[in-house]
């Protein structure tokens, strides 16, 4: 989106005039009788938005199930790699499309070296992520301006070896130090960069204390590839790094919900409602706005202006389609009725 250099994962674009890419990571140790379960995990997270997913590269123990993982993903498979240099060459021959390293933890520089070079013959990127907690004990200054100075000297590195498919990564726990140093690089290097705050929190202190770096860094003109790290699940990630880009502009169609909070007046479910289609919603390719309400006050009027809205009053549900009343239904029925008017659309 904003790099001058692309970096391709597989065969997905990230930076230059790519869009900004959704990324998560999946959060728990696997073995081979997961695959199939995880890869219909990866389908649906596919269906909200999310464009890459990172995995864990702990011991060789992964090699088979991350393989066949990445074999069957729908979107690109990253291996996310600490300490051992071996580990990294083995997630590239088990289909890595991306590896994610920090070469000052890999340790000796001719390691490095070798993962660099594997990944070179592989195709597959690599993402130079730092964080403020790993930084080089031999460099002095503010937390931000050591990261910089650290991805450019990695930069240097890679250069050196003629390998250029490299995306990084600058985050802390503090969205100030991530802000000032993803915008400092963003001016001195031509490289795509995945913006994110690391250790953000639960859900709702994770959405505020991101949405308030990343606007920033994203409104300065950096960030290519995005996560939102939350203690909670990935498609909490997923949506509400999608909602932040459709915020900014920077993320065009797809369903727009909107939905009241639910007050005393209320004789629709709100709340439970929006959360059991959320997702359904969200999977489908369509410019549109949904509108979710549950008393008379706000419903009407935002009945007219959504492209789709259910309201409800008293014991029904009044579903509206182009401003216009379509039907009046059941609680139960609302669901179905919505969809099949979305579909029919």
């Amino acid at each position: 989106m904003f790099s001058t250099l692309s970096a391709y994962a597989g065969g997905l674009e990230i930076g230059g005039k790519a869009p900004v890419r959704i990324q998560t990571m999946y959060d728990r140790a696997y073995t081979m009788d997961d695959a199939g379960r995880i890869v219909s995990e990866i389908n649906a997270l596919a269906s909200i938005g999310c464009d890459i997913i990172r995995f864990s590269f702990s011991s060789k123990d992964d090699a088979a199930p991350f393989s066949e993982i990445a074999r069957r993903s729908p979107i690109p498979v990253v291996a996310d790699i600490h300490f051992d240099y071996r580990l990294a060459m083995l997630a590239l021959e088990s289909g890595a499309a991306k590896i994610r390293i920090n070469p000052g933890n890999i340790g000796a520089e001719w390691k490095t070296r070798e993962v660099v070079a594997a990944a070179r013959d592989s195709g597959a990127a690599i993402r130079i992520g730092l964080n403020s907690g790993s930084l080089p004990k031999d460099m002095k200054g503010s937390v931000p301006d050591i990261m910089v100075e650290s991805a450019l000297r990695y930069i240097d590195l890679f250069e050196s070896m003629d390998f250029r498919n490299t995306v990084i990564s600058l985050k802390s726990s503090d969205g100030d130090e991530t802000a000032q140093a993803a915008i400092r690089l963003a001016s001195l290097s031509p490289y795509p960069q995945h913006i994110g705050v690391t250790e953000a929190g639960s859900p709702v202190i994770s959405a505020v204390r991101s949405t308030l770096a990343l606007s920033r860094i994203l409104s300065a003109g950096a960030g290519d590839t995005i996560r939102i790290s939350m203690s909670g699940s990935r498609e909490d990630e997923v949506i509400a790094a999608r909602e932040l880009l459709s915020s900014m502009g920077l993320r065009r169609g797809g369903v727009r919900i909107i939905s009241c909070p639910r007050c005393g007046r209320h004789t629709f479910d709100t709340i439970a409602f929006e959360r059991k289609v959320r997702n359904r919603l969200l999977s489908i390719d369509k410019d549109i706005t949904v509108a979710i309400m549950g008393c008379l006050v706000n419903g009407p009027g935002e009945a007219a202006s959504a492209d789709f809205a259910l309201t409800g009053v008293g014991g029904k549900v009044y579903l509206y389609k182009g401003g216009l009343l379509h039907a009046a239904v059941s609680a139960d029925e609302a669901e179905e009725a919505l969809f099949e008017a979305i579909e029919d659309e």
